[in-house]
């Protein structure tokens, strides 16, 4: 069975689904530059070093000073995959497959943090952007797999019919985007195989997600921790 609680302890090539949101549910993404910011801070962590061309600006007093460090962000491209994400305008959803085991807690840091800079200083803001720290569930069943990628996918539909342009890795799993820091060939390898019977109705991955009948959020339960 997957894993149905908040996670402390995170196991080494497995798959969990991590969720968060604003600090007092508030909105996180304001404006397309803002999506924009936050997927480039994704791809950064997530690329090949060498595709790593910029380095981060830091700031900070050294006596009465202001100092600014340049470098480079952390990187995760080895350790961390991508297999699907959705930003929405409070919160995000993104499914993980780390090969550390301590891989997703400085990769969850490193963005949120960069984020929250980037966040508080376009709108002048101070203090947490985000509410506490984020929730994880192990997901080690691939019935559960597949409907979370369908649930995270589907999430804009609540404000639009069109989820190919939806900020969410969908249209990379449709062949209509191509990027080396977004992984959805792990979860498409299921499709074709005859090995999980609720795939033996569909055709391809999209008619999965917009034609299965049985209800994701239902079948998930507690796996899509919005609710926790």
């Amino acid at each position: 069975m997957p894993g149905r609680n908040v996670v402390k302890i995170y196991a080494a090539d497995s798959v969990y689904h991590i969720y968060n949101r604003g600090v007092e549910k508030r909105k996180i993404f304001l404006e397309d530059q803002d999506y924009a910011v936050f997927l480039k801070i994704l791809k950064d962590a997530l690329s090949p070093q060498p595709d790593l061309k910029k380095t981060v600006a830091t700031t900070y007093l050294q006596g009465p000073t202001l100092q600014v460090w340049h470098r480079k962000p952390k990187n995760f491209s080895t350790t961390i995959e991508l297999l699907a994400f959705v930003l929405m305008s409070n919160h995000f959803h993104l499914l993980i497959k780390q090969s550390i085991d301590r891989s997703i807690k400085e990769f969850m840091q490193s963005i949120t943090t960069r984020y929250s800079i980037y966040f508080n200083k376009k709108y002048k803001r101070v203090g947490p952007l985000f509410q506490s720290k984020y929730k994880a569930v192990l997901v080690n069943e691939e019935p559960y797999l597949l409907h979370l990628t369908r649930y995270i996918h589907l999430n804009p539909s609540e404000y639009t019919d069109n989820l190919i342009d939806a900020y969410s890795s969908y249209a990379y799993y449709l062949g209509k985007k191509h990027a080396q820091w977004v992984k959805p060939e792990f979860v498409l390898s299921f499709f074709g195989t005859g090995t999980i019977p609720i795939l033996s109705k569909v055709n391809s991955y999209q008619d999965f997600v917009e034609k299965f009948a049985q209800d994701s959020e239902e079948f998930l339960g507690s796996l899509i921790l919005e609710d926790l």
